[in-house]
């Protein structure tokens, strides 16, 4: 698991480098403008990262339920080299789907206005402010995402059913409560990610509005991986220790007489 973490807070710091300098950068200085060629740079780099964190997500999610559902044979079935080879998978995946997507992206006319509404190159976006006929690339990009959204989600869902099957088959409570809190984490955040990917690309047309569009983008390119570690590390004993004093130092309890 804490290779499939590692390769997450990659992905993080990976996914915040591509959006959030040129916003920031937007908001900051008077500069409003990016160049036609670094605007396709980063809209193939956050469809590459948002890729890969999907397929990771569904890999964290087997490691879940091998850990859980199968104990015994964790280290035979996730070995190391297996580790390697679903995370490589994961990177070389969204490498290999999202490189034409971007491609037929940048062939676009773009022949009306150049302003985009969005505070980085959405996809969406792009769509919407060009004048060629995106018939094609919406077409594509729907059957990429059953291949990038639906498996992995389908994966991840399938995994988590095995997962609460086994969690309902134990007895205790207390060991119910031990070993779910072993994916808790994972799965909150697969909840936060999916949540606001389905409420953006996944709306009827009608209800398309770019103000709500900014706002579950800035969700999911900024807030979700600022919250990963930390939901990841609550988990740890000593976080929790550091938390708690803190808690007690700024909020003392007096006990009255």
């Amino acid at each position: 698991m804490y290779f499939f973490l590692s390769n997450l807070s990659i992905l993080d710091i990976c996914c915040t480098s591509v959006t959030l300098p040129k916003m920031l950068e937007i908001i900051l200085t008077p500069s409003k403008s990016i160049s036609f060629h670094a605007c396709m740079t980063q809209l193939f780099f956050f469809l590459f990262f948002t890729g890969t964190e999907l397929f990771l997500f569904s890999a964290m999610a087997f490691d879940r339920y091998v850990a859980i559902c199968k104990p015994l044979h964790y280290y035979l079935i996730l070995n190391k080299s297996i580790c390697i080879l679903l995370a490589a998978a994961s990177w070389l995946g969204s490498f290999l789907i999202m490189l034409p997507v971007a491609n037929e992206v940048s062939q676009l006319s773009y022949c009306e206005s150049n302003e985009i509404n969005h505070f980085f190159c959405d996809p969406t976006a792009l769509m919407k402010l060009s004048c060629s006929d995106t018939r094609d690339l919406e077409t594509l990009i729907f059957a990429d995402g059953i291949v990038i959204g639906f498996a992995p989600f389908l994966i991840t869902l399938i995994s988590y059913i095995f997962i609460i099957s086994s969690v309902l088959k134990i007895q205790c409570t207390e060991g119910r409560h031990k070993v779910f809190s072993t994916c808790s984490s994972h799965l909150t955040s697969v909840i936060l990610f999916y949540g606001t990917i389905i409420c953006i690309y996944m709306r009827p047309a009608s209800m398309y509005s770019p103000a709500q569009d900014k706002l579950f983008s800035l969700l999911y390119t900024a807030l979700i991986p600022m919250l990963n570690p930390i939901i990841y590390s609550l988990r740890n004993r000593e976080i929790k220790n550091a938390f708690r004093k803190i808690r007690e130092k700024c909020w003392p309890i007096s006990l009255g007489r």
